[in-house]
């Protein structure tokens, strides 16, 4: 009948308006949001937004994939929180390189526990920057975060040796130097800075950026304005001992579909680690240089392909990025 139609179709926009405003929490480079859903029948379709690329520093638009791998997984686990398990194809039409996957519900399944645990977790998740406190973390929660990694294809890789580490924090260091002095990099960091009260819901708000973006081993990127007309040069000075633990991401090829995978990854393990009271900070700029992303390669023992490079840590700041209205990301017909 008509109208059992129109209300079977009003609760399949329901749902997929619950599920993809789980989606869009996912962080995403300078907070790019680059992805927009459609549902049509009960299917989810997820597309990069090619508008929200960030041409200087993501030509190829691997971190936009990845971003919106993360929200991939957001959204499978709202699905799972509502107790369906999702099916999902992975670029399923090589004639559409920007639709990157689909995703219908599957059969009835309780969540588990780690499931909740990363649910709850998820609108409380933040990108750190700035030092860690000094407490280690422990060998059981990292052994999880290997797990949960591996299960989404990918490897979680900390770097404990001190000499990976120093060697790591120099690549970051060059990277970050050389894009500094980069005119078109420092244009498009400026567009996406969002200056005190602006009313724009992406980008990075100035304020997100309350520590000096030198100031641990890995050199960050400076949204706040910190470096200004200061030379950059030999180890920062303040808190080298509180950089937190090293990671490297990591997957076995580089293609699209090890960029969607990884960040599913990604995200599993920054919900699984927020639910553990643990944070994290992004220093990817090595991998955005050609030149560069081959020797943190060397790093790797398993010679697997770096995706993503971060810190993991304590910290009792935060700040949660805004996040434009999952009525722009979204149209159901």
């Amino acid at each position: 009948m008509p109208g059992g139609r129109a209300r079977s179709a009003a609760r399949a926009d329901h749902a997929a308006l619950h599920v993809v405003s789980a989606a869009v929490t996912a962080p995403s480079l300078h907070n790019s949001q680059p992805w927009i859903f459609t549902c049509r029948d009960g299917e989810i379709s997820l597309y990069a937004d090619a508008t929200r690329r960030l041409g200087a520093i993501d030509p190829n638009a691997r971190e936009l994939t990845i971003s919106c791998g993360a929200a991939l997984f957001n959204l499978r686990l709202a699905m799972r929180q509502l107790g369906f398990r999702p099916v999902v194809r992975v670029c399923p039409d090589p004639g559409r390189p920007g639709l990157l996957a689909r995703v219908t519900w599957g059969a009835h399944a309780a969540a588990t526990a780690e499931e909740q645990v990363m649910h709850r977790a998820m609108r409380a998740r933040h990108t750190y920057r700035g030092p860690f406190q000094a407490t280690p973390l422990p060998a059981t929660l990292l052994d999880a975060l290997r797990g949960h990694a591996r299960a989404e294809g990918a490897e979680f890789y900390p770097l404990g040796d001190r000499r990976e580490q120093l060697r790591l924090a120099d690549l970051v260091r060059e990277a970050e130097t050389c894009q500094r002095n980069d005119p078109l990099y420092v244009t498009e960091l400026a567009r996406w800075t969002r200056p005190p009260h602006d009313s724009r819901r992406d980008g990075v708000p100035v304020e997100a950026g309350p520590f000096d973006p030198d100031a641990t081993l890995l050199a960050g990127r400076d949204f706040s304005g910190w470096t200004h007309g200061r030379p950059f040069g030999g180890l920062p000075g303040e808190w080298p001992s509180r950089t937190g633990l090293m990671v490297l991401l990591n997957t076995p090829h580089d293609m699209p579909q090890d960029w969607l995978r990884a960040g599913q990854a990604l995200q599993r393990v920054l919900l699984f680690a927020a639910g553990h009271k643990v944070a994290a900070a992004f220093h990817t700029q090595p991998l955005e240089l050609p030149a560069l992303r081959p020797q943190v390669r060397t790093l790797i023992a398993s010679g697997q392909v770096p995706q993503m490079i971060l810190r993991l840590g304590h910290s009792n700041w935060s700040l949660r990025t805004p996040r434009r209205d999952v009525r722009e990301v979204l149209s159901c017909t």
